[in-house]
């Protein structure tokens, strides 16, 4: 049970390593993807040869779809259809959904087949090209995380803003934002699923040799992520609803602003580690430039709502608030430019949603309130500390994925399995 790096020339699919990977609405930091293995090897005197081919055939499939899933994943343009109708990533996805209720016959109560197949998989990015190791709960862990890989990926293709009906304005359709809101859940449910019920399987001394991106951090990270985007896409929803109330509205910047922080403190523990090949550095910019946007909402909304107040105090504080959020917006429209400039280079799409409310509507009211209190009060009383956002309990929740029961054929074959 150990990791084995190998060179860019191994079996392993396209290793195309992409020098700029376009628009990013939704950034995928690291897909991996899986190389053969031979299940007769390591099974063929434990198992029936039905059982065995049954595997082999399933996860030759996912290794042949992910070598060709993976370069739309790294740089899409549009949600691809097939001629079944779907979408090439859902197929994939269906494809590992097959693959899983098999594979886990190998780590069901009494197998003792769980560390006999050595599974490789290569993430598509980093130098750190290849892991291989001798366990089953490894393997159901990386298809995990390519599932919700996959569903990132497809949540970024349906919020590319397309060109509207007129020929001049690019949009995200409102049909693609609310489909957007279930695949993110699912991927945070995939990938929940993978904290709570997948890593406390594997033993300590094998976790400590996982790759950075299947460790429990960068998991739960990408679980806020996908939690944090879905937030901001109700968020925009909430904007263009003439019934939603300001404290609606400042509710959810604010419940954002923490899926974004805890995003954030689970990325940063990885600081310290080198970013070299620029997908680390890039995805920590990401949630950094994010968590920002997310404060800059909800410190806009906390200001309005305190502006309504009829005190001095409490237009001081408003003032104090939009200023924040003024500045934070500034702070994040940096860290944008920092993160489409970093390798891979990218660039972010037309802004449309709650960004583009707030990017027109932050500065226009915080300049409006400090002149109207100016004129009120005198100016060394207006400027004060930015007050604290109201603490609100989350709401949103990853989907309850539940690991499927283990295929029936496993039953057919317990009979066949030799014990040691």
């Amino acid at each position: 049970m150990g990791c084995l790096v190998s060179t860019p020339e191994d079996e392993g699919g396209n290793r195309r390593k992409s020098g700029n990977i376009g628009e990013v609405a939704v950034f995928v930091p690291g897909l991996r993807i899986p190389k053969s293995v031979d299940f007769s090897q390591s099974l063929g005197d434990s198992l029936s040869k039905s059982l065995v081919e049954r595997l082999s055939a399933l996860r030759a499939r996912i290794v042949v779809m992910a070598a060709q899933e993976a370069p739309k994943a790294t740089k899409p343009k549009r949600k691809t259809a097939t001629q079944h109708g779907g979408s090439s990533f859902s197929d994939l996805l269906q494809a590992l959904e097959d693959y899983l209720p098999v594979l886990l016959g190998l780590v069901k109560d009494g197998n003792n087949l769980k560390d006999k197949v050595h599974f490789a998989w290569i993430n598509q990015e980093d130098d750190a090209e290849e892991t291989v190791m001798a366990s089953a709960w490894y393997e159901v862990l990386s298809v995990l995380h390519l599932m919700a890989m996959l569903c990132l990926s497809e949540a970024n293709a349906l919020l590319l803003p397309k060109m509207a009906s007129d020929g001049y304005q690019q949009k995200t359709s409102e049909e693609g934002k609310r489909a957007s809101v279930d695949i993110f859940l699912k991927a945070a449910g995939y990938l929940d699923c993978a904290i709570r019920h997948v890593l406390p399987q594997i033993p300590p001394e094998t976790r400590s040799e996982l790759p950075i991106d299947l460790t429990e951090r960068v998991l739960r990270a990408l679980c806020m992520q996908a939690l944090g985007q879905c937030v901001d896409i109700q968020l925009g929803m909430a904007i263009d609803s003439p019934k939603a109330t300001l404290a609606v509205k400042r509710r959810l910047a604010c419940e954002m602003v923490k899926y974004w922080k805890q995003a954030q403190d689970d990325i940063t523990h990885f600081s310290s580690l080198s970013f070299s090949n620029g997908w680390g550095q890039k995805h920590w910019l990401f949630v950094k430039w994010k968590y920002l946007e997310a404060k800059a909402a909800a410190y806009y909304y906390h200001g309005l709502i305190l502006d309504e107040g009829n005190t001095e105090k409490s237009h001081g504080m408003a003032v104090a608030a939009l200023q924040a959020a003024e500045e934070f917006l500034k702070e994040g429209k940096k860290t944008c430019e920092n993160f489409n400039a970093t390798i891979p280079i990218s660039r972010s799409p037309y802004l449309s949603g709650s960004m583009k409310y707030l990017s027109e509507k932050i500065p226009k009211d915080t300049a409006s309130k400090v002149r109207i209190n100016r004129d009120l009060y005198s100016h060394e009383r207006i400027i004060e500390t930015a007050p604290t956002l109201p603490d609100f309990a989350l709401a949103l929740k990853p989907d309850d994925y539940q690991l499927p029961p283990v295929d029936p054929s496993w039953n057919k074959d317990d009979g066949n399995q030799k014990k040691d």
